[in-house]
């Protein structure tokens, strides 16, 4: 799990902005779980789940945004 994380953060710019597009933000949705189950944080864990279908169509936009302006995803860890 932590080989997934730092290749995720370890991603060029542009590939982070190609995964933070609608169909598949689905991508950064599975990072945050994996993040939050490594942190210990089951809030986090449950959020992510949560946020694979309904909030992937609401979230990408947001995850767009902070992607090409900190070059990260958001997440309450």
């Amino acid at each position: 799990m932590k080989e997934f994380i730092s290749t995720m953060e370890g991603l060029p710019k542009i590939a982070k902005i190609i995964l933070a597009l609608p169909a598949l933000d689905i991508v950064w949705n599975i990072y945050r779980i994996c993040r939050s189950a490594d942190k210990k944080n089951w809030l986090g864990v449950i959020l992510g789940i949560l946020m694979i279908f309904p909030g992937s169509f609401i979230v990408w936009v947001l995850d767009l945004f902070t992607t090409i302006t900190q070059d990260k995803v958001l997440w309450i860890d």
